[in-house]
């Protein structure tokens, strides 16, 4: 079944065989397995009867199976499956198209493809060349398997209207989708829609859709985490025995609502409700969301490797499945971070409340307790010292929120996909006010770099040895072997001091 455009999984077959006959949750995402005598491609954790080891085809990705001729089990459905999370330029690239940066576009339209490959830093070559070495198909076609599949999600988890979810999934036309769908699936998406269950109906005032993760999932550890942290009328938690939810407004791509997450632990997934108002922004949406939750990480291997420390592996115990919390906005996190800078959290907490308030939109919400959105970079940067510092800012930290302000109003809060830790901190740290902390901080939850670690932190420094506070210096010579996962390490440590 193997094709020019197919690509071998990353393990080897047997190793994929092994995972596949024990339904192995760690390697959901990690690759696929196509069937050859259905013609069908599933997830590792598919709970249809194994298929015969000769039956098997592997593949590192879902475009890699598709391009090979197979089609989506409709009972594991791979559009859930959690990526395959890698620190390199070909999955940095993967995860903008499948937030959408091809969307709206087929075989012959390069505009955008020449954009994106602007934003990293090559020739529309040189992109296509790097994917296709890593996962065996070129953009579009990545692209293409990307908008099939989130249409599935969406023909399976709504009752959005055809044209509504052509134009959500990515597709210039329902025509174009209809065609695409048929060809590729082998049937018409409303054979798809008529398998929808009475009981995944929307509710008329929002769009519910799911998103899976590898368990286990430390959720109340996170909403804890995030609650402390929060920016009043901006986002909320609600922490509530099998009602637990976290509440934001929502301002992305020119279109505005709100969104609420709750936890789906028997499914393994959590729930989204979203504001109809969203539905034309829901793939990169829903891309900020498993990125803000950190759904693609691998807590199995995570915890491996940090086990082999006493301490993290008894806080491991503790909190199974543990996440490092991001940001939906990245210049959002960067202020809280700013306004954290020597003062308690629930200090920082207040004032960015405030800083929301004075400075933010009022919007309207089903939550009482989200009415605003947080004012973006190009408002603020407009905004003097002096008035910043009437919300209870020092005028040095009002001057650093400008300068964050109008470095990420330039764009260079977008990192390049590929740059490293060490560039992105340095990049940071060119903002006058911001320093390695801050930059750290920044770069572990909005900018998703799992081995960022703010080796000068109070906090951190007293957790390592209980009854002594350790130097900076010290610091990162005892986390070095927890590399390449001290944001985990960091995380736990800060949820030891309570």
């Amino acid at each position: 079944m193997n094709t020019p455009h197919s690509t071998p999984a990353p393990l080897s077959d047997v190793s994929c065989y092994r995972a596949l006959a024990a339904r192995d949750s760690r390697f959901d995402g990690v690759f696929f397995v196509g069937i050859k005598t259905t013609g069908i491609y599933c997830r590792p954790i598919c709970t249809a009867k194994t298929a015969r080891a000769s039956s098997c085809t592997f593949y590192a990705s879902a475009a890699a199976a598709e391009a090979a001729g197979f089609r989506p089990c409709l009972r594991c459905r791979p559009e859930l499956a959690p990526y395959a999370l890698q620190q390199n330029l070909a999955y940095a690239v993967w995860q903008r198209i499948a937030a959408g940066a091809l969307n709206h576009r087929d075989e012959q339209d390069s505009g955008d493809l020449e954009q994106l490959a602007q934003e990293v830093g090559l020739s529309s070559r040189q992109l296509r060349r790097v994917l296709v070495q890593h996962f065996g198909v070129t953009p579009i076609e990545l692209a293409q398997t990307q908008r099939l599949l989130f249409a599935k999600k969406l023909l399976q988890e709504t009752a959005l209207p055809m044209a509504v979810l052509a134009d959500a999934a990515g597709f210039g036309s329902v025509r174009r989708f209809n065609a695409l769908f048929s060809e590729r699936y082998g049937m018409a998406p409303t054979a798809v829609r008529r398998q929808l269950k009475a009981s995944a109906a929307q509710e008329a005032d929002n769009v519910t859709v799911r998103l899976a993760y590898r368990p286990p999932f430390a959720w109340e550890t996170m909403l804890r985490y995030l609650q402390r942290r929060l920016i009043g009328g901006v986002e909320a938690v609600q922490l509530e025995q099998e009602q637990s939810a976290y509440m934001r407004s929502v301002r992305i791509d020119g279109v505005s609502g709100w969104l609420r997450v709750t936890h789906l632990p028997p499914q393994q997934q959590l729930e989204v409700h979203v504001a109809p108002s969203l539905t034309p922004s829901l793939m990169p949406l829903l891309s900020r969301l498993r990125m803000q939750f950190d759904l693609d990480a691998n807590p199995a291997l995570i915890a491996q490797h940090l086990q082999q420390d006493p301490l993290l592996a008894q806080l491991l115990d503790a909190h199974a499945g543990i996440r490092i919390p991001g940001a939906f906005d990245a210049f959002e996190l960067a202020v809280r971070a700013v306004l954290g800078q020597q003062v308690s959290v629930a200090g920082a907490t207040t004032v960015a409340g405030r800083l929301a308030q004075r400075f933010g939109t009022p919007c309207a919400t089903p939550f009482a307790a989200v009415s605003h959105h947080f004012p973006a970079a190009e408002q603020l940067a407009e905004v003097s010292a002096l008035e910043l510092a009437t919300i209870g800012l020092p005028k040095t930290r009002a001057q650093t929120i400008l300068n964050l302000a109008r470095f990420a109003a330039q764009g260079h809060l977008q990192m390049k996909p590929g740059v490293t830790l060490q560039e992105a901190v340095a990049q940071l740290k060119t903002v006058a006010g911001i320093g390695d902390w801050t930059a750290q901080y920044i770069a572990l939850r909005a900018l998703r770099f799992p081995d960022a670690f703010p080796a000068g932190d109070l906090g951190l420094q007293k957790a390592v040895v209980p009854g002594t506070r350790l130097s900076e210096r010290q610091l990162a010579a005892h986390a070095a072997p927890w590399a390449p996962w001290r944001g985990y390490a960091a995380l736990l440590l800060w949820h030891s001091l309570g």
